[in-house]
C-alpha cells in the first residue's frame, strides 16, 4: 500500500506498471489479480473470506494455536498491515496491531476498524480484577483492552454487522466485483441470520440462565440471549483470580446448582479443573473462537458457534 521514497528509487518503472496500482477497469487490488486483506485474528479473516471469496487473498496476523491476547508480528506481518489493500482489526484488542496499523497511517477508506462498527460493551471483571489484582499490574504486559469488551464477534448480530462492513470497503477497492461482493454477504448474512435465530429459540427456555466460564469472552452472546456470564478470569485469560474470588465463585456455583464450568480451547483449564472438582461440577468446552487450534482445525466460525449452542443447551437444561 505505502511505498518508501527509496524503493520507488529502485524499482524500474515497468514494474510498477505490471504490479503497482490499481487496474484500469477498476478490477482487483494493487497486485492486479486479488484483493489483499490482512485480517487481525481468525474471525475478521473468516468474515473476510466468506465475503471476498476467491476474489480476495486473506492473511490472519494471528496463527492458529496462538492466544490473540498475547499476539506479536515479525517484521514480514508488518509489512503486511502496509501493503494489503484492506486491513479488518478491533482497535484496543490487539496491541501490536494498533501498533501496526498507526504506523501505516491507513486511511479509512482501506481499512475496518470493528470497534468503529458495531456498539461496544463496557469490560466485565473477573476474579483478578474485583480483587485489586493483588498488585499485579497488567498495563506491563502490554495487554491494553481500554476500558470495552473486545469479543465482539460471538454476537451473531455483530457479525453481520462486520460484514456489512467488509462488503463495503471491498466495493470500493475493486468496484469491478462489487455485485459478487454484495451477494456473498447477502448469503453469509443469512447464515449469521439463522444462526442468531437459532441461539434465540434453543435458550429461550433453561433451567437456569449463569455461565460460569474460564474468562470475560462471552458477554455479548450472554447479553443477546438473556444469560448471566460469570467470568474467572477478566478480559486477559492470562491473568488468575485470586483465592476470595474462586471462593466466591465456588459459592455461587453451589447455591445455583451450576452443573458445568465452561474452560476454552486455548487457555489452560486448570482453575476451572479446580472449581468443578470443589463443587461437583463437570467441565465442558466453550470456545471463544479467538482461533483455530489443532483440535478445531475442521471446524468454522458458524460450526463452532453451533457448537457453543448444542454445549450451553445441555450445560444449563435447556428445551
Amino acid at each position: 500500500m505505502k511505498r518508501t521514497l527509496a524503493l520507488l528509487a529502485v524499482i524500474p518503472l515497468v514494474s510498477l506498471a505490471a504490479c503497482g496500482g490499481s487496474s484500469d477497469d477498476g478490477g482487483a487490488g494493487r497486485g492486479g489479480d486479488k484483493v489483499s486483506v490482512a485480517a487481525s485474528f481468525y474471525p475478521f479473516a473468516y468474515a473476510v473470506q466468506q465475503v471476498g471469496g476467491d476474489l480476495v487473498d486473506v492473511q490472519n496476523l494471528t496463527a492458529p494455536g496462538v492466544e490473540p491476547h498475547d499476539l506479536e508480528l515479525k517484521p514480514k506481518q508488518v509489512g503486511a498491515v502496509q501493503d494489503a489493500d484492506l486491513v479488518v482489526y478491533e482497535k484496543h484488542f490487539q496491541a501490536a496491531v494498533d501498533e501496526a496499523v498507526e504506523q501505516a497511517d491507513r486511511s479509512d477508506d482501506d481499512t475496518v476498524d470493528v470497534a468503529d462498527v458495531v456498539t461496544l460493551k463496557p469490560t466485565q471483571a473477573g476474579g483478578e480484577e474485583e480483587h485489586g489484582d493483588e498488585g499485579h499490574d497488567h498495563e506491563d504486559e502490554g495487554h491494553d483492552h481500554g476500558d470495552e469488551d473486545p469479543h465482539t464477534w460471538l454476537d451473531p448480530d455483530n457479525m453481520i454487522a462486520i460484514t456489512k462492513a467488509v462488503e463495503s470497503r471491498l466495493a470500493k477497492i475493486d468496484p469491478a466485483h462489487a455485485d459478487q461482493y454484495a451477494a456473498n454477504a447477502t448469503a453469509f448474512e443469512g447464515e449469521l441470520t439463522t444462526l442468531g435465530d437459532d441461539f434465540a429459540t434453543g435458550l429461550e427456555t433453561c433451567t437456569t440462565r449463569t455461565i460460569v466460564t474460564s474468562h470475560a469472552a462471552f458477554q455479548y452472546l450472554a447479553a443477546r440471549y438473556g444469560l448471566t456470564q460469570v467470568p474467572i478470569a477478566g478480559i486477559d485469560p492470562s491473568n488468575e483470580p485470586s483465592p476470595a474470588q474462586l471462593a466466591d465463585i465456588t459459592k455461587l456455583v453451589k447455591a445455583q446448582g451450576i452443573t458445568t464450568i465452561f474452560t476454552e480451547e486455548l487457555v489452560s483449564p486448570a482453575i476451572a479443573d479446580t472449581i468443578a472438582k470443589e463443587t461437583g461440577a463437570t467441565t465442558a468446552t466453550l470456545d471463544p473462537i479467538e482461533g483455530l487450534s489443532a483440535d478445531t482445525k475442521g471446524e468454522t466460525y458458524l460450526t463452532l458457534m453451533r457448537k457453543n449452542l448444542d454445549t450451553l443447551k445441555k450445560a444449563n437444561g435447556c428445551s
